[in-house]
């Protein structure tokens, strides 16, 4: 007999948790179902303790950068810290009872098992009790995820390489890694290292690391990695891999071989789908997400959000979504109105790198690809007045692209000191399209790194 109740969440990640609780909250009988930890990547592997890592090794570069401006410093890097941290404040030791209490406390039922949504409102879990399956009388909520993706190298499935996992749960630094993969989680964990004394080669395909940025991010990136004494190598693939006495190896283009005591595989993530009854969703075999509209809805009664819908990997993104989807759940359940659907014309984005990298919109290539009368203004940061006063460790720029025929940001890049938080004017200007022109005519307080926005505003009109 399956168990009636209003909602069943089928994964309890940051989007899944923050709907369902919720939900809950609001009076709905709702139940989350989860395999792993209730919370999902972020709080456990990702965001939260892959920061405190970068946090730790901010400290230690922005200490050898005292000479010269404030004195002298002698540096010795420990790891042990940054584990406990990691291990003590921010996972628990990895354990997700007070989250569960959390959530059991709004009024949800949890249930810690692998759930398969079958159809028609129903969800079929593999629990440790033994097997249950639930009706859904309002709907379901789907947001099982996103798993690492590891490219097809022959012999990397035979080897015990780390994901960003491994990586962050590790308790020492290893003396040499080697990282796969120069997208966001591949530079962040190799420089993070690196600054710990790990002997670091990172090995991309594309020409430039995190490829997915504007090209002037990117090299700029590039050159802080290698100033930093990591081993970068772009425009090459990795064509064979094993491991041996104590080493991997990875197999180049043109037969060079690259070795290191550990391997960290960050090529990118892909939709858990494997959960999903792909007819009932009328999912192809093919297929790499969901499909939904602007309320999150991917069929009648059921609904979808976070990495599964393919709207970018990220917990911002899942959150944001979920406040569409509660709102849209709450309305089929009769209690209000769906309200506005989801809008990603300002969808940001950091990377947090020294340099730390913030984009959000669109970058100068996809606004031309989306036949855009494109305009763009550059400053450079140590050329502005904060950069200059900051002077060690003030790489970075600001990048502005302009719909020209509408006079309205649509894109923005700011990379340098706290690029992250400077983004956040641009993101407030790209989603409200304030014209250029207002910006131009703002006051920028002096001296301050988003000053150089004003910079760009200027290089923009003299474009």
């Amino acid at each position: 007999m399956a168990r009636e109740c209003d909602v069943v969440v089928l994964g309890m990640g940051p989007g899944g948790e923050e709907v369902a609780g919720r939900l809950a909250e609001a009076g709905l009988d709702v139940v989350g179902v989860e395999a792993e930890l209730l919370g999902g990547e972020c709080p456990y592997w990702a965001c939260v303790p892959s920061k405190m890592m970068v946090r730790a090794g901010d400290l230690l570069a922005e200490a050898r950068r005292v000479p010269g401006v404030a004195g002298t410093t002698r540096v010795e890097p420990e790891f042990a810290p940054v584990h406990a941290r990691i291990r003590d404040e921010a996972t628990a030791d990895w354990d997700d009872a007070a989250a569960v209490e959390r959530f059991t406390a709004k009024g949800g039922r949890f249930v810690r098992g692998r759930g398969r949504y079958t159809g028609q409102g129903r969800v079929e879990v593999d629990a440790a009790a033994g097997a249950e399956t639930f009706a859904a009388r309002v709907g379901v909520v789907l947001a099982t995820g996103s798993a690492p993706a590891a490219p097809p190298v022959p012999g990397l499935d035979q080897v015990p390489y780390w994901t960003n996992r491994e990586a962050v749960s590790a308790a020492e630094a290893p003396e040499s890694l080697l990282v796969l993969g120069g997208g966001a989680v591949g530079v962040e964990l190799a420089q993070s290292y690196a600054r710990f004394g790990t002997r670091v080669t990172l090995v991309e395909a594309s020409e430039r690391v995190v490829s997915g940025e504007e090209p002037e991010a990117g090299d700029l990136l590039l050159e802080v990695l290698r100033r930093e004494g990591l081993t970068v190598l772009t425009g090459t693939r990795a064509r064979a891999a094993r491991y041996a006495d104590g080493a991997f190896v990875l197999t180049l283009d043109g037969g060079e071989e690259v070795s290191a005591e550990r391997l960290l595989v960050a090529t990118g993530r892909r939709p858990r789908l494997d959960a999903l009854d792909h007819a009932a969703l009328g999912l192809g075999a093919e297929a790499r997400r969901v499909e939904v509209d602007a309320h999150m809805r991917a069929a009648p009664g059921v609904w979808a959000l976070g990495d599964l819908v393919g709207r970018g990997a990220f917990t911002h993104v899942a959150m944001y979504q979920a406040d569409v989807a509660v709102r849209a759940v709450l309305a089929a359940a009769g209690r209000g109105e769906a309200g506005p659907g989801a809008d990603y014309r300002a969808l940001p984005h950091v990377t947090f790198t020294d340099p730390e990298i913030g984009s959000v919109g669109l970058t100068e290539a996809a606004a031309r690809e989306r036949g855009l009368t494109v305009r763009t203004g550059t400053a450079r940061v140590p050329e502005g007045i904060r950069g200059w006063i900051h002077k060690a460790g003030n790489d970075g720029l600001i990048k502005l692209v302009e719909d020209a025929e509408r006079g309205i940001l649509v894109g923005a890049t700011a990379a340098g000191p706290m690029g992250g938080e400077v983004l956040y004017g641009l993101a407030v200007a790209i989603r409200a399209a304030v014209p250029t022109a207002t910006l131009r005519d703002m006051m920028f307080a002096f001296p301050t790194f988003h000053r150089s926005v004003l910079e760009a505003l200027g290089d923009l009109a003299a474009d």
